[in-house]
């Protein structure tokens, strides 16, 4: 019996758990050591690659922090409602003499606290002042904000768009980021044309989509042209990738049928480390390197492939990023009806997610502060595209559940999410 023949008769007696399949990927991606330098609007979402330090004070200058007249504080000792300080409005600042400044104005020379602008009446040429303030009183001193110097973010850290623009006002410009994560996915099988399918073909999509959600996740992929199911064909491509590539992704051949050729492709390479992983949809997936690049084998139906290109594609692109691997926006709803699942398989359920017209649960119509309701679009098919892309996220059933009761509360994750 050959090797294939071998492969197909066993099929998968056993299937890894998924926290399994990914703690032993994880052993296999090295975060990308390249680094490279970008503008400030090109760094958001990106991982520092050096620490960046404060290159000048913020504010750089006295500022009032107040819209109001800026004063001698002593000038303003005893005031009040019923004995206010009598000052006049003036260009500079001295002996019972104020400026007008706005929020953000530079302090005048002379000045060291501001009075609000509610605190004062104008009455001809004087100012009545009702509140008395102390020195640095409505006044934001340099540096308050951030000091010359002052160390901002270490390495690895994920830049945010109000961390950019924090650096903009202490004076950087472009930062040093570990460069993204090269991404090679190579669709594979010989059913697959680019459009106008005839009798027994089938238009790519899984390439297009899983390319796409590397991009929101931190890497630049490149998108290859379908190869066809035939040994030396996907040798020369998984090859070339690797030669190149920090990762590599096939979609579909990831099973034991006769057809199913990306398995054994790399394990001649390299090594498949995991054949087999307990989750549904798309438990035909495998994991395995090849000259210590780390090869993802998705399997080819659409759902599952999406499946599993969210939970090990994903966490392999981030950690290649130096990017944590957040957990998935999720959201709570009640569920309408019984999900089953196999104990020891984690489900996954694509859901829809309802509201009543008034924003409330479409179940009990409480209002606005209503958990929606999650229906969910089809346990099975998943070669049916549409039963993904047209719901809200899925539903995560445990390994150790054997399903979820319908009215349970449950999280709804939102796996097209950046994070």
């Amino acid at each position: 019996m050959t090797a294939d023949e071998s492969r197909t008769e066993a099929g998968f007696k056993e299937r890894t758990r998924v926290d399994a399949a990914r703690a032993a990927l994880a052993e296999r991606v090295a975060p990308v050591e390249r680094t490279e330098r970008v503008s400030l609007p090109a760094a958001d979402g990106r991982a520092l690659a050096e620490p960046i330090v404060a290159d000048r004070p913020v504010p750089h200058y006295r500022r009032a922090a107040m819209d109001g007249w800026a004063v001698r504080a002593a000038d303003t000792f005893g005031a009040s409602g019923r004995s206010p300080a009598i000052l006049r409005p003036a260009e500079t600042v001295g002996p019972d003499r104020a400026v007008r400044v706005h929020t953000g104005s530079e302090l005048p020379d002379g000045a060291d606290a501001v009075v609000v602008v509610e605190d004062v009446d104008r009455v001809g040429d004087e100012l009545e002042v009702f509140d008395a303030v102390g020195g640095g009183e409505n006044v934001a001193p340099v540096g308050e904000d951030v000091e010359d110097g002052q160390p901002l973010y270490e390495p690895g850290h994920r830049l945010r768009p109000s961390d950019l623009g924090l650096l903009r006002a202490v004076g950087v410009d472009e930062v040093a980021v570990a460069a993204r994560p090269t991404v090679a996915v190579c669709p594979t099988g010989e059913e697959l044309v680019a459009d106008n399918p005839g009798p027994g073909e089938v238009v790519e999509t899984n390439g297009l989509t899983v390319s796409r959600l590397v991009e929101r996740w931190g890497g630049t992929a490149t998108y290859g042209d379908v190869v066809t199911d035939d040994r030396a064909a996907l040798r020369e491509a998984i090859r070339d990738a690797v030669a190149d590539h920090d990762v590599v992704v096939t979609t579909g051949g990831s099973s034991v049928g006769e057809r199913d050729l990306v398995p054994d492709v790399v394990a001649d390479l390299g090594e498949v480390f995991v054949h087999g992983v307990a989750l549904k949809p798309g438990h035909p997936a495998a994991l395995g390197a090849v000259d210590d690049t780390p090869v993802l084998l998705l399997p080819g139906y659409p759902v599952a492939c999406i499946v599993n290109a969210v939970q090990f594609c994903r966490p392999a692109v981030k950690r290649a990023g130096h990017l944590p691997v957040d957990p998935l926006p999720t959201r709570e709803a009640t569920l309408a009806r019984k999900i089953p699942s196999e104990p020891g398989v984690r489900t996954f359920a694509r859901v829809r997610v309802e509201r009543d017209a008034d924003g409330g649960d479409a179940a009990d119509g409480e209002g606005d502060d209503a958990t929606p309701t999650a229906v969910p679009v089809r346990a099975g098919g998943s070669g049916v595209l549409s039963s993904v892309a047209l719901s809200d996220g899925w539903v995560v059933v445990p390994e150790s559940a054997e399903g979820l009761a319908a009215g349970e509360t449950v999280a709804v994750e939102d796996w097209e999410q950046v994070p």
